[in-house]
């Protein structure tokens, strides 16, 4: 960048904008001026952006109908404050009809002043902002070491301030456009799920054809792949949808009702993974001696995709445990594999949507099973836990209230 595109840019309406707006929220300044001028007798202090090409006022203190407001503009030219940002150092003079140095000076005469003092703003990491200035009509004694000193310190602790709101701004404008961007993202991606259904039931149902096509084991073979596939990539969108519902909606819906089978709701999730992964070993013990108020279905979704996720993550060698109970007031369910611990780390951030371990292999999922498992057990008014360790292995603990009715019902 040139130096005459860096000047465009730092005089640009947006920067000088921002600039003013920072300015304004520091409640501060407007304290200082007016500290400044009671101090010195000066009728008009401002703090001024100062470039090598405009200078903007962006606080003001006026007693002396100057004029210039927030916002307003002098020709920089014109001003004492570009001597002041060249030379870094302050301008001052007390009575300028007198003084060797300023009486010719086309500045005093172009704005009727005699007392001015001007000294640098300059921000921690040596950025040149402007100008913390005072004039009057009148003579004052402001050249005195103590007052310059005085506006020195102040326009220390302001650039300080404008450091600080500039970060300030720049966080709070980075959380918004990450939150639109996440937004945007689900939105087209709920919209994007909801389309597909309807391709998708197509390709489920040239697959069951297939399947009943005739004796030809390619044929039945390919069309028990492309059921198998159409399965999976429904049961993703279902996830996205919920996902949206869950993000952008009223939550997650449930079908609340009271289930005197639980125990064969969850023992046909675990069948239906045992045919789905013949190498492994599934283990349940489930035992729900009473009535359940729930949504059947979605807690066999909570159960099927905690142990996706056992068997996808656990030692493939070594069995799953699926244990199903009432205990006091709660239906409980957990899901138990060995193999590697998960790191506290890790743990924190297991619920969040989109969220896939380092370990995960490509094509394992959107990262959303563990995320609709919490909204879930959220909306049931439950909870969901994990706990991990080399010795105890990796359990996943959901705690459902049986007689409580969810809030969202």
């Amino acid at each position: 960048m040139n130096q005459d595109d860096r000047f465009r840019l730092e005089d640009s309406p947006l920067e000088i904008a921002r600039d003013i707006a920072t300015s304004s929220g520091i409640s501060s300044v407007s304290a200082i001026l007016r500290i400044i001028c009671d101090m010195t007798g000066m009728g008009f202090g401002a703090v001024a952006r100062v470039t090598d090409g405009t200078w903007t006022a962006c606080a003001v203190q006026d007693t002396i109908n100057f004029g210039l407001q927030v916002g307003g503009q002098l020709p920089v030219h014109t001003t004492l404050c570009i001597e002041a940002r060249a030379a870094r150092k302050p301008v001052v003079f007390n009575h300028a009809s007198t003084d060797p140095q300023y009486r010719d000076h086309h500045t005093p005469r172009l704005y009727n002043i005699e007392s001015y003092i001007s000294v640098p703003i300059v921000l921690p990491d040596g950025e040149y902002f402007g100008n913390l200035c005072a004039i009057d009509p009148k003579p004052r004694n402001v050249s005195d070491p103590s007052t310059v000193e005085v506006f020195e310190r102040f326009a220390a602790l302001i650039a300080i301030q404008l450091e600080s709101e500039r970060r300030r701004t720049l966080v709070e404008r980075q959380l918004f456009d990450a939150q639109a961007a996440n937004e945007l993202r689900e939105h087209f991606i709920a919209v994007l799920g909801h389309d597909l259904r309807n391709p998708i039931s197509s390709m489920a149902m040239t697959g069951e054809i297939l399947v009943r096509s005739g004796p030809d084991p390619k044929t039945i073979e390919l069309g028990q792949r492309i059921r198998s596939t159409t399965k999976r990539m429904g049961a993703l969108i279902d996830d996205v949808l919920d996902l949206a519902r869950g993000r952008l909606g009223p939550g997650i819906g449930l079908m609340v009702e009271a289930h005197g089978l639980m125990n064969q709701l969850l023992a046909d999730v675990v069948e239906e993974m045992r045919l789905a992964h013949p190498s492994r070993q599934i283990h349940a013990q489930i035992d729900i001696d009473r009535l359940v108020l729930c949504d059947g279905g979605r807690v066999q979704q909570v159960l099927s995709n905690l142990l996706a996720n056992a068997l996808a993550y656990g030692a493939p060698d070594q069995s799953v445990m699926v244990t199903a109970d009432v205990v006091g007031e709660f239906m409980e369910i957990a899901v138990l594999n060995e193999g590697e611990p998960i790191s506290e780390d890790v743990q924190r951030k297991l619920f969040e949507p989109y969220w896939r371990a380092p370990t995960s292999l490509p094509g394992g999922g959107l990262g959303l099973g563990l995320y609709i498992c919490a909204q879930i057990a959220k909306e049931h008014l439950g909870s969901i836990a994990v706990t991990s360790s080399k010795e105890g292995g990796t359990m996943f603990l959901v705690r459902l209230p049986v007689g409580r009715l969810p809030l969202s019902v």
